[in-house]
């Protein structure tokens, strides 16, 4: 097929898709909003849990967030991968790597490598393995490389502060710190960003957001026009995610 990039028409040739540059961008935009919208309501909906808790702080809560019901989810980790990396791709970073501290980074750190099919992966140890190499890090272990450090929920930031000082002592650069949620009642971002300055840090989600989105999904009589969403069956507008966008006639 002949190629119209640059052609005074303004169309562009990928594969079988015309369309002019704008339409383009409108439509990554797009594409990039569902994503997240769809992630934050499988969130929502598989790992949010209102209730007493304890947290791993010692601190207790009304509420606790599980992400691994969701990144462990088949569809849940196709848009965790697509999710994190249409950050790491807007914000410019340009990494050779992303990993986190083992067990909560594990399941994006996957998602992320496998949606990309370009970065490679490595987690991060609690603490050195007294056997074998015994190395913390494992998997992608390249001296100096530029690295994205993931985790799924920030609460005190303490597993994600570790990550970070492991993959420096390592010899990685980091260039990015990430989660899935962020629990800002905490105020754990202040030690994760005072551990990966100049690094930014940045949050998927806030816990309030869940939060919200969750009360949205459990309130059986509130029917609302899902943002940027169609009923996967039919096709028309959706009404509600339970966990999956149906519009009124197909709502489960």
């Amino acid at each position: 097929m002949t190629s119209h990039v640059g052609d005074k028409s303004g169309r562009w040739d990928a594969g079988s898709h015309w369309a002019d540059p704008v339409t383009a961008v409108l439509s990554l935009i797009f594409d990039m909003s569902s994503s997240r919208q769809e992630l934050l309501r499988l969130v929502a909906h598989k790992s949010f849990k209102l209730g007493d808790f304890k947290l791993s702080s010692g601190a207790t809560s009304d509420y606790y967030i599980d992400c691994r019901t969701s990144t462990l989810d088949a569809r849940g980790a196709q848009l965790t991968g697509q999710v994190f990396l249409d950050e790491i791709r807007q914000r410019g970073w340009k990494p050779q790597a992303i990993g986190g501290l083992t067990m909560g980074a594990d399941p994006i750190v996957v998602a992320v490598s496998v949606t990309s099919g370009e970065l490679s992966g490595f987690l991060v140890r609690k603490a050195e393995k007294q056997h074998g190499t015994g190395q913390r890090i494992e998997g992608f272990r390249q001296k100096a490389a530029k690295v994205v450090i993931v985790d799924d929920v920030c609460t005190t930031g303490a597993s994600t502060v570790q990550a970070i000082e492991a993959a420096r002592e390592f010899g990685f650069e980091v260039v990015g710190v990430m989660c899935l949620v962020e629990r800002k009642e905490a105020g754990g971002r202040a030690s994760i960003e005072k551990a990966a300055a100049p690094a930014p840090f940045v949050a998927i989600f806030s816990a309030d957001d869940v939060r919200k989105e969750h009360l949205l999904q459990t309130d059986e009589t509130n029917e609302f026009v899902a943002v940027s969403t169609t009923c996967e069956v039919c096709g028309k507008a959706a009404v509600t995610y339970h966990p999956r966008s149906r519009c009124k006639e197909h709502k489960i």
